[in-house]
Formats: C-alpha cells, structure tokens, sequence
C-alpha cells in the first residue's frame, strides 16, 4: 500500500522541531534510533511529511504519556509482522533479522535476498502501518492470535 500523501507537503526538521516542541537533535536521534524514516531533499535537508509528524506525534506520546522509552518503542515496532504483510517464504523469514530478532523495525535492517531488498521502506506498508498509533495495537493482536 503506497502512502498517497500529496509530495508537496514537506516540512523542515526545524519546523516540525517548533511544532512538536522538541530539539533539532531530538529528532535527528529518533531517525538514528530508526523509530523514523526521512526523505531527504537535493540539498541533503531532512523533509517530514504530515504522515511522519502523526509518527512523531505517536512516538512522543509513548514516551511521555506511557513512559516507554526509544528501546521500548523499538521492540514494539520490531512485533509488527511484516513476514505476514510481505508474504516471505519461510526460507526467506528464517534468514531474516526482522523475524528471528526483537531489537526493531524491519526497515532498520539492509535486506539484501528477500522480498524486501528491492522495496523503499518509506513508503512500505509496513513501515506505514508501524507508525499508526490507532493501528499498531490491533497489529500486534492479531499476530498473537496467529502465531
């Protein structure tokens, strides 16, 4: 499912920074800690689109309405089944970091031989879905329930 989001509505690290209230290096962490993914412009220059802010605006409220921390974020994102969104073989799963481990989100790891080494993980279903605060809870139930 691609992000059909309008390409223009892009925003600046420092804006986006001003509007959650948050440090230029807070942000610049949580892509880092690869709890957010940024499309970068030409010049290099970090853009955030309204789908990446509603991400922020989720992260912030984990980690200061639920008091989960970055670590904490990155497991739950690394629960999201992604094997089951991309319909991996079992082969391709078993040599996957993203289904073998727990430490975070199948876009922070460098696919190189399964269904994902061609796709761009900013605009992955997945990665998409991961960020939905409504969403990621009914995720995670339903790969409980599968698995």
């Amino acid at each position: 499912m691609e992000n059909t989001e309008d390409k223009k509505t892009r925003h600046t690290i420092g804006s986006v920074a001003r509007l959650l209230g948050v440090s230029v290096q807070t942000l610049r962490l949580y892509e880092r800690r690869g709890l957010i993914l940024t499309e970068k412009s030409a010049g290099n220059q970090r853009l955030y689109s309204e789908s990446d802010i509603e991400r922020l605006k989720c992260i912030r409220m984990a980690i200061n309405n639920h008091k989960i921390s970055i670590e904490g974020i990155r497991r739950i994102q690394s629960m999201v089944p992604c094997w089951e969104h991309m319909q991996c073989p079992m082969k391709q799963r078993l040599a996957c970091p993203a289904y073998t481990g727990s430490d975070a989100g199948c876009w922070t790891y460098k696919h190189k031989t399964n269904e994902c080494s061609n796709r761009d993980c900013l605009h992955c279903e997945v990665y998409l879905l991961a960020g939905d605060c409504g969403k990621i809870k009914s995720l995670l139930h339903h790969q409980s329930i599968v698995t």
